[in-house]
């Protein structure tokens, strides 16, 4: 099994700053994929940021240019960096990551962080 903790979130004010940290444990092969994904109250859940094993990199247009997504192989961890916070990026923030626990390849997702943008 693969498990994922996650750590970061918080309340901030527009415009500001807030870092999400990602790390994988368990019985890991091999992990091709680590991102992170949001879903707002009374919406579907969307892709974030992704990072490959090989390190492309993929960001949802209305967070380019404001997030940054960070992976190391090594320690199995994923970070973002989130800078000019809106209150429309408020939403509990998933980590998953896409790995190979013994049974092949499989998506794996952590408990959630809450991240809160107010005016």
């Amino acid at each position: 099994q693969v498990q994922l903790v996650e750590s970061g979130g918080g309340l901030v004010q527009a415009g500001g700053s807030l870092r999400l940290s990602c790390a994988a444990s368990g019985s890991i092969l091999n992990i091709t994929k680590m991102g992170w994904y949001r879903q707002a109250p009374e919406k579907q859940r969307e892709l974030v940021a992704s990072i490959t094993s090989g390190g492309r990199i993929d960001y949802a247009d209305s967070v380019n240019g404001r997030f940054t997504i960070s992976g190391d192989n090594a320690k199995k961890t994923v970070t973002l960096q989130m800078i000019g916070l809106k209150t429309e990026d408020t939403a509990v923030y998933y980590c998953y990551c896409t790995a190979d626990s013994f049974g092949g390849l499989r998506r794996y997702w952590g408990q959630g962080t809450q991240v809160t943008v107010s005016s």
